[in-house]
């Protein structure tokens, strides 16, 4: 019986990490079922990737600078003939998954997972298929701040006031040095890069 060649899975891999990248380019080379067609840094290489040619599969990891995970993953959300994409990442935060499926994701890994099961996570979403680990849907509308501590909360209602890094550590008695980490927390749990993005989301969910 003749074997059909199956034209291979096209897929654009995005993480901030050379080392991740790298890993994940060398894996993909290794399977004949994926043809690898672009690597980003962040989440503005990916999109330009997205307007410069069709591909069926992308790899992105939740926190990136700039464009994160998240912010990507809303931008593709009105663009005709968007790429299926698969949140790839090592955030423990069990409410990444769930904020995935919300934003019109495919497919969620932990990086914690062996290569193997991303691979078939990723083989699988090219079919149409939705691949997370268990998600509890009764919270899927949930307003993704609730993630954060009462403090970060805080914290981040003081930014979107305008306030510097200096007046923070002002405002709560703190450090420049913990509001860094706070912030920084604050980021990934939300799966953005920067002050601007958490401003524009604090204020979309508190309008």
């Amino acid at each position: 019986m003749a074997i059909l060649n199956r034209t291979p899975i096209s897929v654009v891999v995005a993480d901030k990490s050379s080392l991740v990248r790298a890993g994940l380019q060398g894996l993909l080379d290794e399977d004949e079922r994926f043809e690898l067609v672009g690597i980003a840094e962040n989440g503005e290489q990916f999109l330009t990737l997205v307007d410069q040619q069709p591909f069926q599969v992308g790899i992105v990891g939740w926190v990136m600078p700039g464009i994160g995970g998240r912010g990507l993953l809303d931008s593709l959300r009105d663009r005709p003939n968007a790429p299926r994409v698969v949140i790839y990442t090592g955030d423990p935060s069990t409410d990444v998954p769930r904020q995935v499926m919300r934003l019109g994701g495919a497919g969620f890994c932990s990086k914690s997972e062996p290569p193997s099961q991303l691979l078939d996570t990723v083989a699988r979403v090219a079919t149409g298929q939705m691949i997370f680990p268990f998600v509890d849907v009764r919270g899927l509308h949930n307003c993704p701040l609730s993630m954060l501590t009462p403090r970060e909360r805080e914290l981040l209602a003081a930014l979107s006031e305008g306030d510097s890094n200096a007046q923070l550590a002002s405002r709560f008695e703190i450090s420049i040095q913990t509001v860094k980490f706070h912030l920084k927390n604050v980021y990934e749990k939300l799966g953005i890069g920067n002050r601007a993005q958490a401003v524009a989301l604090y204020i979309s969910e508190n309008s």
